[in-house]
């Protein structure tokens, strides 16, 4: 009999197991494959250092998903809910050429889990607002007569701020010369170099390699201080505009992939994980597989003796001292880099003899290829959408008008004859207009007929669209995300959620140093505070108050009082900075070949001479898609799919779920 070990119950951990179940084999490998494949008597043990809260025979802590975390008001599901996590993927149409944009394996794991009918398109501002160096405008208002103040060389000021990434990409990507498929860019990550020639003023010349420049070096060298400032600030988002790998964040960044369409689900983003854990449990029932799924517990150490995997556990209660020691046949590290750091640590100073993969010199060279990035939340609920409100004197510029299937099957004054020419229409499905006029005109075209004012009045109705955003400010709350009244059920007094701060790196130390509040001192040292675990922890007064202060002149204008916007009625944060995930999200450092590392830390003995250990590392953090649940999906597949035998649950041919050696 055998037992798979699984450390890690968020979204590869989560993955593996279900894919363990209800994966087929690969005709070429079945012989292999059968020898691994979890049959009636073998134990699947899925450990988790939390607790989620997966069912209601599984309760738990907080929502379900590692670093994604729903959020509902008054911790009722019926409730309004905000993301203080991961938040949304990007969807694929099914097309399986090699340009299709989208995040396949997302989309089709909510297909298969049968929540495609609770996906919705992620509504994204056409007209965002900005307040940055206490000037509050729209984008469209940014003009050669109106430029944000910022003193860019060559009037990039008078252009959106997204404009900086466009033109240090230019020294190697266009829309026309650019990688446009998943596996030219895993190309362009070992081979994109400087096309163009520079000045002697650059520190960077033609040829040089891109994976072996500082993303923040090059936009300063390229940039200069303010263009390179106007960047930073005006896209929101600290993590993109670090030290990181330039030819990863040229892809990150770039502004010539076909536009992704984004989704999320109307239940919530963590609904996914609670209806993996579900399946897992059905599947595991049906082949008779012993599902041990153990809350609380957390990897402290891991040896290979023999033919086994030797590890020992801890508890939640005193998480640095072994609790137990076990063996299993195979075992997965679905963790991020913060968790594996700590494993490592233990495995170093155990007195136990065996083959010690993590801290082998080389496997240590590549974990440190990720970057943390720390990350912080802070979720609002209110009794008004005063963001909108016309007089506010900068409401958030949200109302859009959007054709989905769904709302196009929900149509009744509309023939179905008409509902198909509508879906056929391609500038009509799941394109956003920020008009009334031009979304009825473009339907009228369609039809080649006038809409009944019962036509009008219906899908304007039911295609509108006001949440999301977001506005972007230089403040510390970075980001403002409205997810408006999205409860699932009537109540009789609708609430209203803002994610009042969505920001990382530096400005994560701004909001910690407010959880306290003043008179009192800290009491628990900041390697002890596993918060992301417990849930979404209560916002203190004086939190509260400096983000009312702050939205109040995002909103009101500079000279605004925090008065200005109403007293929230909820409000709680999630400080990804903290232990165990001690990252809201992950980045390639420069100096590294991404095919190899990716290839190689899936399964890291590898990296050793002549050794073999089934120890597994899967998640985002190592992936090809950082920051995404499309990541930790990709690592935990391709390890399946190489090691495991199990058919690719997609046709990979034009999507390599990790990059290749080159």
């Amino acid at each position: 009999m055998k037992t798979y070990s699984i450390f890690g119950a968020g979204a590869s951990g989560l993955y593996t197991a279900w894919r363990l179940l209800s994966g087929d084999l690969s005709e070429k490998h079945k012989a292999e494959g059968l020898k691994k494949k979890l049959t009636k008597g073998d134990r699947l043990e899925l450990y988790d250092w939390g607790k989620y809260n997966f069912s209601d025979k599984h309760a738990g802590t907080r929502a379900p998903g590692a670093r994604v975390c729903t959020w509902h008001f008054e911790n009722n599901k019926d409730n309004s809910y905000l993301e203080l996590g991961g938040m949304r993927y990007a969807y694929w149409d099914g097309n399986n050429d090699a340009e299709s944009p989208g995040h396949r394996l997302v989309t089709t794991v909510i297909k298969e889990l049968g929540l495609d009918i609770n996906s919705v398109p992620f509504n994204e501002s056409t007209n965002p607002l900005y307040y940055l160096r206490a000037k509050n405008m729209y984008l469209n208002q940014i003009t050669s007569d109106n430029p944000a103040p910022y003193n860019v060389n060559n009037y990039g000021a008078t252009d959106s701020p997204d404009t900086g990434f466009a033109t240090v990409e230019n020294l190697a990507v266009t829309a026309t010369t650019g990688p446009q498929t998943r596996a030219e860019w895993c190309e362009f990550y070992q081979k994109g170099k400087i096309e163009v020639d520079l000045p002697d003023s650059s520190v960077y010349k033609k040829g040089d390699l891109l994976k072996d420049i500082g993303y923040w070096n090059l936009m300063f060298d390229q940039l200069g201080a303010e263009g390179y400032n106007y960047t930073a600030d005006g896209n929101g988002y600290s993590s993109n505009v670090i030290n990181w790998n330039s030819a990863v964040a040229f892809q990150a960044n770039n502004e010539f992939t076909p536009g992704n369409e984004y989704k999320t689900l109307t239940t919530g983003f963590s609904s996914m994980f609670n209806a993996l854990f579900d399946a897992i449990e059905k599947l595991a029932h049906e082949k008779g597989v012993l599902l041990d799924y153990q809350p609380n517990t957390r990897l402290h150490s891991i040896l290979k003796k023999g033919d086994k995997i030797h590890f020992t556990l801890a508890t939640r209660q005193n998480p640095n001292k072994k609790s137990a020691s076990k063996t299993c046949d195979a075992a997965w590290l679905a963790m991020p880099r913060a968790a594996i750091d700590l494993v490592a640590q233990a495995t170093r100073f155990s007195d136990e003899e065996g083959l010690d993969v993590l801290n082998d010199q080389k496997v240590q060279l590549y974990l440190e290829s990720a970057i943390m990035q720390p990350s912080y939340k802070v979720g609002m609920f209110f009794d008004t959408e005063w963001w909108v409100n016309p007089a506010t004197p900068y409401p958030a510029q949200l109302l859009s008008y959007e054709i989905t299937e769904k709302v196009a099957d929900s149509l009744t004054h509309f023939s179905e004859n008409q509902k198909e020419e509508i879906l056929n229409n391609e500038n009509l499905l799941e394109t956003p207009y920020d008009n009334a006029k031009d979304f009825l005109a473009t339907i009228e075209n369609t039809l080649k007929t006038k809409l009944t004012y019962a036509q009008e009045d219906e899908v304007l109705t039911k295609a509108k669209r006001n949440t999301i955003g977001p506005s972007v400010t230089d403040m510390p709350i970075r980001q403002v995300v409205y997810f408006g009244n999205n409860a699932t059920a009537d109540s009789e007094k609708a609430v209203y959620g803002l994610l009042a701060s969505y920001d990382d790196e530096m400005f994560t130390s701004f909001w910690k140093e407010l959880e306290i509040g003043p008179d009192r001192n800290k009491e628990i040292p900041t390697s002890d505070d596993t918060q992301p675990l417990e849930g979404p922890r209560k916002a203190p007064a004086d939190m509260v108050k400096m983000l009312r202060k702050q939205l109040a002149q995002v909103h009101f204008g500079p000279s605004a009082d925090y008065t200005a916007v109403p007293e929230p009625i909820e409000t709680s944060y999630m400080d990804w900075s903290l232990p165990p995930f001690n990252a809201g999200y992950h980045a390639y450092a420069a100096h590294f070949d991404i095919g190899d590392v990716q290839q190689s830390i899936r399964k890291p003995s590898q990296l050793l001479f002549e050794e073999d250990a089934d120890i597994f590392i899967v998640g985002e953090t190592y992936s090809n898609d950082q920051a995404w649940v499309e990541g930790a999906y990709c690592t935990a597949e391709s390890v399946l799919n190489d090691f495991f035998h199990i058919k690719p649950i997609i046709d990979e041919t034009n999507y390599p779920f990790i990059c290749p050696k080159i």
